[in-house]
């Protein structure tokens, strides 16, 4: 094994591997050099080499999403670190535990006319659940710094050693225990690349207790109501695969009085969960008697958990006709989202339903009335299936229902995860989405990062813009052979001709929907990809036969779909179910 000879580096190093954090995403530089050294000379640490520095962030999260633990990723100094902002500002609103490591140039360079230095410190700290800036080491580069930094020598290396080591456990033990992601930034004065081959610190570990106790519940009162409530919705936002246990889904699926909105980011399966928010609720808005429908929805006890919600017309829906109460489970937080917040319970899901019990005597026909719609929209859908020419509706019916079994299936943001909300998505299916802050900027590299470590294949559904966004993703030498891409290309961003303010406008076609006529041909080519663009619903079948199935490249099947028809096809849909 191999070390740096800055103790700064040795010590983040140890640390690290004291801690279990295995995975090192690294975007070349020369700053931080000291950190690349250690790092790639110790077997314990499996590294990962991407130049950009956006990909890169968004290509660890998706591996610590993946894996549940914290993922790091370091690079230079500059605005190097600023790219790696979308991720971190994703990484903290999806509860993701990403170890930003940036190296720095010493406090002296900074404001001087030195190129690539930006003041660094706290610079991620509005979307951070701990910033720690470390202190330069005295006893590296003595020499510079008594010519430059002077004031530095008013500290021993033994106080910025004790320091430094508790900056860094305070950090990895907010990621661990807190799950947010954490910023370590790391000055470092040249020369940068000694080695020794023995660390010349050692470490001591600090113990930072965990402030947030559960919260005493009065689980008597709470389960009364739960049980007397006679209309009880319960909406389930992002949630992990099978987080949720079998006994805790039957119990739901089975009571009476509670309709449960899942939505295809939440990963939870019955025949008695609604699958399609939109399909229920786009009818009731173009109902006649649309206030008496809403009234009849209206839920008196809503619960919910997981993650961010996608559907707008839930949401909508919810801020007009306010249950009674609202209570959000989750460990960590809880948004309040539809502006009726009554209560945060600190727990999980499981524990929450079970000590819920199952429901009272007092039964109603709230979710008997609204099962009966979902049976009516869904028969209507296939009927509309059926008559409708080839566009991205009838492209995200056959593509959803022809994913094989186990796949890990990533959603990319804007119309993709929406119209993957009207679709029932089997079981077996592991489904993800960048829905933090829903941009579309890293979709790809998440997609990538996440399938380093799956169990098996993965398969990207992603939109025109947000594949070519961030196409740079590809460039990497981990691209799995069974990686799977289907872009929809639409030739613009599709979804600003269903938002209100479409214009048939030059300006709109050019600031808006940002129409074009690019496809994945030369990217597939230079990154080693097997292309192929199918135009109409036979081309997509034959295609779609051959597509999932083993290769030695992975593969990429570009959907061309009307762009001026898509969107009346779509708005048809709601028309027609109601």
């Amino acid at each position: 094994m191999m070390y740096s000879d800055i103790p700064t580096a040795q010590t983040l190093v140890l640390y690290f591997k004291s801690r279990g954090v295995k995975n090192i995403v690294i975007s070349p530089g020369s700053r931080n050099a000291p950190l690349t050294i250690s790092f790639t000379k110790n077997p314990f640490f499996n590294c990962f080499s991407i130049v950009d520095e956006r990909c890169a962030a968004f290509f660890a999260m998706g591996m610590a999403q993946h894996l549940q633990e914290p993922v790091a990723v370091l690079c230079s100094s500059g605005s190097a670190l600023l790219n790696f902002y979308p991720a971190v500002a994703e990484a903290y609103y999806s509860d993701i535990p990403l170890i930003v490591v940036s190296a720095d140039r010493p406090g002296y360079r900074i404001d001087i006319g030195d190129g690539q230095t930006i003041r660094q410190e706290n610079v991620l700290e509005k979307h951070i659940g701990y910033s720690a800036n470390l202190k330069q080491d005295v006893s590296h580069a003595a020499q510079t710094i008594s010519k430059y930094g002077k004031t530095l020598l008013e500290s021993s290396q033994n106080e910025i050693q004790a320091y430094n080591e508790k900056e860094i456990a305070k950090a990895l033990s907010v990621a661990f225990d807190e799950k947010y992601p954490v910023h370590i930034n790391i000055p470092f004065e040249e020369p940068l690349y000694g080695r020794v081959e023995e660390p010349t610190v050692k470490i001591q570990d600090f113990e930072t207790p965990n402030s947030k106790a559960d919260l005493e519940e009065d689980w008597e009162g709470l389960a009364k109501i739960w049980k007397e409530s006679s209309r009880k919705m319960v909406l389930v936002g992002v949630n992990q695969p099978n987080a949720i246990e079998a006994d805790v889904l039957d119990m739901l699926a089975n009571d009476p009085n509670t309709v449960l909105f899942t939505e295809t980011t939440s990963n939870l399966h019955h025949p008695n969960f609604f699958e399609s928010i939109d399909s229920i609720i786009a009818p009731i808005e173009k109902s006649e008697n649309k206030e008496e429908l809403f009234q009849k929805l209206r839920p008196e006890l809503l619960i919910t958990f997981g993650g961010l919600i996608v559907s707008k017309k839930i949401k909508a829906f919810l801020r007009e006709y306010k249950p009674k109460q609202h209570w959000h489970i989750d460990t960590k937080k809880a948004n309040d989202t539809f502006y009726c917040l009554t209560k945060h319970i600190k727990t999980n899901p499981n524990q929450f339903f079970k000590r819920m019990g199952t429901n009272g005597s007092g039964e109603s026909d709230f979710k008997a009335f609204w099962e009966q719609k979902k049976d009516n929209y869904e028969r209507k859908r296939m009927a509309y299936l059926e008559g409708i020419p080839f566009s991205d509706f009838t492209a995200f019916d056959r593509i959803i229902k022809t994913i094989p079994k186990g796949y890990q299936v990533h959603l990319a943001n804007s119309s993709t995860v929406r119209y993957a909300q009207l679709f029932a998505m089997d079981k077996s299916l592991k489904v993800f989405c960048n829905r933090g802050t829903s941009g579309i900027d890293g979709s790809t590299s998440t997609a990538v990062g996440s399938s380093i470590y799956s169990k098996g294949p993965t398969v990207l559904l992603t939109g025109d813009l947000s594949f070519f966004y961030d196409s740079n993703a590809l460039w990497n030498r981990y691209m799995r052979p069974d990686f799977r891409i289907v872009l929809i290309n639409n030739s613009g961003g599709g979804i600003f001709r269903i938002l209100p303010g479409k214009e048939d406008t030059e300006e709109f076609e050019t600031f808006f929907e940002t129409s074009h006529e690019l496809t994945a041909r030369h990217l597939a080519e230079m990154y080693g990809f097997e292309h192929v663009v199918v135009e109409n619903e036979a081309e997509m079948e034959a295609s779609l036969e051959s597509f999932y199935s083993e290769s030695e490249k992975p593969k990429i099947m570009e959907v061309a779909t009307p762009r001026v028809l898509n969107n009346k096809i779509l708005l048809g849909y709601f028309d027609f179910i109601s």
